[in-house]
Formats: structure tokens, sequence, C-alpha cells
């Protein structure tokens, strides 16, 4: 039952996505960059009620009004990244506009890239540090400057349920230099999307999202401590199984 759910959302997915990318070259030309997102998100959405349908990959949302609280605030979210579910449903799901830092690989993917790249969002090269560092830097104060949020992924990669893995600092460096806010996000999609496999399996998401940290007076340091700390701690409420051997 789970490979037959699984093969039916992953072709479900090959359905919609050619659809949504073809209508998005075309339209894009036409509309604002406001405008544009809006017009993704609704595959976004799209693919999530999907997953839940499907898939019977549920979710739910806690500390939703830590955000609704900074919705006129330049803000960063710094989160946990263990699937693919999060990458394409945070943007379903949270109240501001979202800025994605993400591998320039990505654009390369058939119709889901080339509608990427028409819109706001930050692709690096992670072979040149130095220079991914800086175009974060500088498209990352542009697009705070106009509204949007950030958000990072400070473990670089997706990772199991349960693991230990090193935040990069990236998103602390930037939150300091802006005087952004940072909200940390803590979530547990690894557990019914793994990373890099095939198989979904049914269960409920639970997204936690922290209070915000202020920048004020705060290093970059202090900043990346106090995140992770708080995720890392989050995790163990919200996935305490993943953690009970660790």
């Amino acid at each position: 039952m789970i490979f037959a759910r699984s093969l039916t959302f992953f072709l479900a997915m090959l359905l919609v996505t050619p659809v949504y990318a073809v209508a998005c070259l075309i339209i894009f030309p036409v509309v604002n960059a406001s405008t544009r997102y809006e017009f993704v998100k609704g595959w976004n959405i799209t693919i999530t009620y999907l997953a839940k349908v499907i898939c019977k990959i549920e979710y739910e949302i806690k500390g939703i009004e830590n955000m609704n609280a900074l919705l006129d605030q330049p803000a960063i979210i710094l989160s946990k990244h263990q699937s693919a579910w999060e990458t394409i449903s945070f943007m379903a799901l949270f109240p501001k506009q979202l800025c994605f830092v993400f591998k320039r690989e990505l654009l390369w993917i058939p119709f889901f890239g080339w509608a990427l790249a028409l819109l706001r969002m930050i692709h690096i090269n992670r072979s040149k540090t130095s220079a991914a560092s800086q175009s974060i830097a500088s498209q990352g104060k542009k697009y705070l400057a106009q509204g949007i949020w950030i958000i990072i992924f400070p473990e670089g990669t997706r990772t199991k349920p349960g693991a230990n893995t090193n935040y990069r600092k990236g998103g602390a460096r930037l939150a300091s230099a802006t005087k952004a806010w940072v909200i940390p996000v803590a979530h547990n999609a690894g557990q019914v999307w793994p990373r890099n496999s095939f198989l979904k399996y049914p269960g409920k998401i639970t997204v936690s999202i922290g209070p915000a940290i202020t920048s004020e007076n705060k290093s970059a340091e202090e900043l990346h401590q106090q995140t992770e700390r708080w995720i890392e701690a989050e995790m163990r409420v919200i996935d305490a199984p993943a953690y009970k051997t660790k």
C-alpha cells in the first residue's frame, strides 16, 4: 500500500509540475515578482495537498503566532532540514513571502528549476564558499529590505532523524549584519518523507516555530548558538524516539 501510494503521488507530481511550469513561463513575463510568487505558491499548496490525500501525510503547526507577530519586521528563518517536504510546504504554509537559499544545481531540473529561476531566490555555487557567502549577504540584504523573509537550512543538507549535525553560521551572520530577527523552526518531516527515498509514509509532521530571537546587541556566534540550542532541544520534544539512544 505504501509503495502504491508513493507511486501514485510521484505520477501526480509528474503530471502537475510540467503543466504548472509551462504556465509560469507564459505568465511570468507579464506579471510582477510578487504575483509570480503567489502563482508558484499554488503549486506548493497543490503538492502539499496531494501528499496529504494520497500519502496520508498530515501536519500540525505549533507557534505560528511567533511568525504572525513579526509580519512587518525583517526576519530570517533558520530551520531543521530532513526532507523535501519542508522545501515544498513551508512556502505554502508560512504567512510571508520567502526567499530560499539553495544550491544552483536545482535550476537545472527541467520545469521545476526553470520556474524557480524566475523567482526572487538566492542560488549559490557551493564549491565557491567565499563567493556564496558574499552572494547570500548582498542578495539577502536586498530582499529583506523589500519585506521578504529569508529561509536558510543551517545544516546545509538533509539529515536523518536523530542525527547530530554541525550547524553553519551563514544565517546567523546575515541576521547579525542586517539586525533581522531570527525565527528558529524544528520539525520531524524526515519520519514520513525520508531523504533520498521514493517511499512516503503515512503520519503527522509536527512543525514547531520558536520564539523569535532578536539580533540586537548579539554577535553572530551568540545568535548561532541560541538558534541551534532551541532547535535541537525542541527536536527532542517533538521527535523524542529518534533521540532516545543519543
